[in-house]
């Protein structure tokens, strides 16, 4: 038993040996906390190293503002190792100057990947100045989006903060297996185009536990996702967790299997939402749950909004091809700020089929609230209210 403890023992510090050896300083690469000196070369220098070793490798970022001033790839097509962490104890914060990274497109990404987590710290896009800029004038650049995770598979971020995002917050596109807990994104309700999480063209992408406060939608989803598990997430300020918008392509892939459950939605313009342009498309939205959400003070508290055309430009026939089924409400209550609680404004050419409400209780602040239907058919279980209005 004794010789069973020591080789134990032993084992333990071996691997805290090798965690010593195969952790990567971003200091030690050059990169300097204070936030005034470019660390840029000092992070990929280190991810360099990790990508080189043979075992699984951390990447630390220690406490301070490190300036990353230039769109940092890093990219996991020569890596040797499958297990790296980006732990991260300070923060990174990207140029005041919002021009400096405002036509990048993204200012941290991760590419080709695989099993790579991100712990801890805090992104500060510093967008304040591009959203000031684009409320004031045009010719503002278009912004870039904080962190993007491309053709990559087996990612784990946790426990990361997201502030003032010139764009989207976190983007997931073309991954496979991806999990994102206790994420915090926060920027102001007037911030444009500063999604929390979007997500497109990936399947196995779980969203847990996380407070999502910024301008546009706390959670999107885009064309071509799959099996995609929401739960216990807080929005506010925000626009809701939307599905969509989706059709602007004819071709395009459709979204499925979506589970959204234990959400809570505050002040928000809308709560759950499904979202296509009113144009021709193949594209489908099937199999989602909307489960256990809490409303308080949304302006559209459920919507399926199959009209969307802004300006009214590039819509020919008016009316939307994408096709929309099998989607559940299942327990949602609270209050509507305006009266019309649930709205299904669904396509006049490919009506919604098998809508189901159950258990929906929202009012419109003390007074009753109402539901609005069009081309949507389905059936109600327990107690609906406001009345339904389905086919």
């Amino acid at each position: 038993m004794a010789l069973q403890v020591l080789f134990i023992i032993f084992l333990y510090n071996t691997a805290l040996c090798s965690a010593a050896r195969d952790t990567y300083s971003v200091v030690n690469f050059g990169a300097t906390p204070g936030g005034k000196t470019d660390s840029s070369e000092g992070f990929l220098a280190a991810w360099t190293a990790a990508c080189g070793s043979d075992s699984p490798s951390t990447v630390y970022v220690p406490s301070g503002r490190f300036l990353v001033s230039s769109p940092t790839v890093f990219s996991g097509k020569d890596c040797k190792s499958t297990a790296i962490t980006f732990r991260i104890d300070g923060s990174l914060v990207a140029p005041s100057d919002y021009r400096v990274l405002g036509n990048a497109d993204t200012w941290l990404t991760f590419e080709s990947v695989t099993g790579v987590t991100i712990s801890g710290g805090v992104l500060d896009g510093q967008g304040a100045g591009l959203w000031a800029c684009k409320a004031s004038r045009g010719g503002c650049p278009g912004g870039a989006v904080t962190l993007r995770f491309t053709n990559s598979k087996n990612v784990v971020v946790s426990g990361l903060t997201s502030v003032n995002s010139q764009l989207y917050h976190i983007v997931v596109d073309g991954c496979n297996n991806a999990q994102l807990q206790g994420i915090k994104v926060s920027a102001s309700g007037q911030s444009p185009n500063t999604d929390g999480i979007h997500v497109q063209g990936s399947t196995g992408v779980t969203i847990l536990s996380s407070q999502l406060a910024t301008g546009d939608d706390c959670i999107s989803i885009g064309a071509g996702s799959a099996n995609l598990w929401i739960e216990n997430v807080a929005c506010g300020p925000g626009h809701g967790i939307s599905i969509g918008s989706l059709g602007k392509q004819f071709n395009e892939a459709g979204v499925h299997n979506v589970t959204v459950k234990t959400v809570t939605f505050t002040g928000t313009e809308n709560g759950l939402r499904i979202k296509s342009w009113a144009r021709p498309s193949n594209g489908y939205v099937r199999n989602v749950l909307f489960q256990h959400a809490t409303m308080i003070d949304v302006q559209n508290p459920i919507i399926i909004n199959q009209n969307y055309c802004p300006d009214n430009k590039g819509c020919p026939d008016k009316a939307s091809g994408v096709r929309i089924s099998d989607v559940t409400y299942q327990d949602i209550h609270g209050s509507s700020a305006t009266e019309v609680a649930v709205n299904l404004d669904c396509s006049p050419k490919n009506p919604c089929t098998n809508i189901v409400l159950e258990d929906v209780n929202l009012n419109h602040r003390r007074w009753p609230a109402r539901s609005s239907c069009a081309h949507a058919d389905g059936s109600t279980y327990g107690v609906v209210q406001p009345s339904d209005c389905l086919n």
